[in-house]
């Protein structure tokens, strides 16, 4: 039943510009990790609801969520951070013939090594965590205190394919993953500064603001 709305829901969803169309088709002939499609047009309506001046990207990848972004809110500017080079130069070549680089601020880095040198760049609205799952908590932390009084987290892949509800994983390196996962999900949730919402959308949404 799931699957079958998951699908209905995505039928509903209008044709993207032919550019995102193309980094979509991209992403899945060379397995690049991005927002799946009901996930990304969810953030999206939240983010037009929200309204942010400045969000702050962790995990840029070719770039396609921080262009949906841009495109969806003309007004804001997207900093986003991406450690591997081949992805950061695909992004930047995206982004570039998008006409968006003027909304959006790629940096090439190490997101766990660069975290004192963004507050030059906030405070941020929004802080979109959709890099290594592993370090989901570790980013949070590091990130957070760049947020504007009333910024909201959205993190990406909280519930990692539905792996999360599974008993016994096969591999141990997936296994390990789905650990820091969950273990991210039970802290954020009982997180004391904090009060999140898990939304069952794409590969699972999660939504922070401080209380």
């Amino acid at each position: 039943m799931q699957d079958r709305i998951h699908t209905y829901i995505e039928s509903l969803i209008k044709k993207r510009e032919p550019i995102f169309a193309e980094m979509e088709q991209y992403a899945l002939e060379h397995d690049v990790p991005i927002m799946e499609l009901s996930g990304i047009e969810a953030l999206l309506q939240m983010l037009r609801i929200q309204g942010p001046a400045k969000i702050l990207e962790i995990g840029t990848a070719i770039g396609y969520s921080a262009m949906r972004m841009a495109d969806a809110l003309p007004n804001t500017t997207i900093v986003t951070i991406e450690r591997d080079t081949e992805r950061f130069n695909e992004a930047i070549h995206n982004i570039s013939r998008s006409g968006l680089d003027r909304q959006i601020k790629v940096i090439h880095a190490d997101a766990l090594e660069i975290s004192d040198k963004m507050k030059d760049y906030g405070p941020f609205d929004a802080l979109f965590i959709d890099a290594a799952k592993g370090q989901y908590l570790k980013f949070f932390e590091m990130y957070t205190p760049y947020l504007s009084e009333n910024g909201i987290i959205f993190t990406d892949n909280v519930l990692f394919k539905g792996l999360v509800v599974e008993e016994y994983i096969e591999s141990k390196r997936t296994r390990n993953l789905v650990n820091k996962i969950k273990n991210y999900n039970e802290w954020l949730m009982n997180h004391n500064e904090y009060i999140t919402s898990i939304i069952p959308v794409g590969d699972g949404l999660a939504i922070s603001k401080k209380r």
